[in-house]
């Protein structure tokens, strides 16, 4: 039976009706509108559909709508209020403020197809996060050793990505 639940998503307080072992992935898509996070495997093995949950990285196909009730929830379209608030800009601001990931996956030139660069993005931002300047060895780990699975890119932009985790640090850093 669907109960109604209160999400916090991009901060903002949501109220859904849906079951509470729905994934999170199909409330964010299908009733909040939200395309950023991606269905690719569905099984929590590509990384597509990685969201924040209280700024560590959860894949959204599995993680029940349940689990995520009383935390924060980020997506990649969150992205600049997150740096907007970082930098102490008003939240008006954040709709003319690109996070630094998001700028330098734009000056990288890092998409191809783009499937999966919301999920890389959010991995990249929960590294930021945790590692300032981290080394390509602790990028690479980041995106291929962090459970539950490699982040997975079918058109092989992986040097790009890396390429753009250093410029993102440098710009954060200013």
């Amino acid at each position: 039976m669907a109960s109604e639940l209160t999400l916090s998503v991009n901060g903002i307080n949501h109220v859904v009706s849906a079951m509470p072992d729905t994934p999170l992935l199909f409330v964010l898509r299908n009733d909040l509108n939200l395309t950023g996070p991606r269905l690719g495997c569905g099984m929590a093995q590509c990384g597509a559909c990685s969201v924040l949950l209280d700024g560590e990285e959860v894949r959204a196909c599995i993680t029940p709508i349940s689990y995520a009730v009383g935390k924060r929830v980020t997506t990649i379209e969150g992205l600049p209020a997150v740096w907007a608030a970082a930098k102490g800009l008003s939240p008006a601001d954040a709709p003319t403020t690109l996070h630094p990931v998001q700028q330098a996956w734009i000056d990288e030139q890092v998409p191809q197809c783009g499937y999966c660069q919301s999920g890389m993005m959010i991995a990249a931002v929960e590294l930021l996060a945790k590692i300032p300047n981290p080394t390509v060895a602790q990028i690479k780990d980041a995106f291929t050793n962090k459970p539950p699975s490699p982040h997975l890119c079918r058109c092989g932009t992986y040097a790009a990505i890396i390429d753009a985790v250093q410029r993102a640090a440098k710009a954060m850093k200013a």
